[in-house]
């Protein structure tokens, strides 16, 4: 259920008062997206892309200092997320359709190409990019997110991941999983999220901005069709290192090996995808990088990207 607080926290730009950005309707060929967008209209264009259960918010820590560095940053709530549209459809979920919405969403931009900075999901979409339109990629970092082939070789080989996947395979239920998730005012997402980071990693007030996205109409199912469309429609399987799946891009993959969810053999897996691979290993940090270690992460991005 949703929150009825007569003043409920804003999804929106509106969250960071304080940083110079804007919330924009962007109308793309196929799906309507809420986007945050700041920063220099001619500098390099960021796209900046979030996972499960998250929303552009979950960037928060990582936008001023972009913005402060010259680039154009663009953050999207991706399909079935929080403001953004919600279509009904599974199969609107597939990889395909996510990917090429950021394709659209250059383009919305005036652009060509963009360097493309993913977490959990968000980083599977920008794998997916780089290796569907290798030109619309300047750059690519992927946090605590795994190459799409990569995760499924280690999936099939490494029992040990098939235990820690146990809610992907969960979420694959009609209806079931939303009635649990929603119970509470979301308390099970919100438990998912403090039970696997450290203590103090997500503020209250951070989390009711988080439910308040999660209530939106619609958005649970959309998130979780994100999880069946990857269980129906799976990507094309194809062997690791061969020209159908490798990285161009120069890539910079960065892995919290405290990661609950994912083992850390799919970090070095997905470094072989890449023909300019490298890789940075937090020691102890949860799969929350981006809001764990958030100074640092904006560290090494910034260190990855032109300009």
């Amino acid at each position: 259920m949703a929150r009825t607080d007569s003043h409920p926290p804003a999804t929106d730009a509106s969250a960071l008062p304080s940083v110079a950005v804007e919330s924009m309707t962007r109308d793309l060929p196929d799906v309507r997206l809420h986007v945050v967008v700041g920063g220099n209209p001619d500098g390099p264009l960021v796209v900046l892309l979030h996972g499960f259960p998250e929303f552009w918010y979950g960037w928060r820590h990582q936008l001023e200092a972009l913005l402060d560095a010259g680039y154009r940053v663009v953050v999207p709530d991706q399909r079935g997320y929080n403001r953004s549209e919600k279509p009904t459809d599974v199969s609107a979920y597939r990889l395909r359709y996510l990917t090429r919405d950021i394709v659209d969403l250059i383009r919305a931009e005036g652009r060509e190409a963009a360097s493309v900075v993913g977490h959990d999901w968000g980083g599977i979409v920008a794998w997916a990019l780089a290796t569907r339109y290798p030109d619309v990629v300047d750059r690519l970092v992927a946090v605590n997110a795994p190459h799409p082939v990569a995760f499924q070789r280690v999936l099939r080989s490494t029992p040990e991941q098939v235990g820690r996947s146990w809610y992907a395979f969960a979420f694959q239920l009609p209806w079931i999983p939303e009635r649990l998730l929603e119970a509470g005012e979301f308390s099970p997402l919100e438990r998912m999220l403090r039970g696997t980071a450290p203590p103090g990693t997500f503020s209250a007030s951070e989390l009711a901005r988080y439910r308040r996205a999660w209530g939106q109409a619609g958005a649970l199912t959309g998130m979780l069709n994100w999880y069946r469309a990857s269980g129906r429609y799976p990507p094309i399987r194809a062997r690791v290192g061969t020209r159908d799946t490798l990285v161009d891009a120069p890539t910079l993959v960065v892995w919290g090996d405290g990661d609950a969810a994912l083992v850390p053999e799919l970090a070095h897996e997905s470094v072989d995808v890449c023909a300019q691979g490298r890789l940075k290993r937090y020691s102890g940090t949860s799969h929350w990088v981006p809001h764990e270690e958030p100074a640092r992460l904006t560290a090494d991005v910034r260190s990855h990207l032109p300009l």
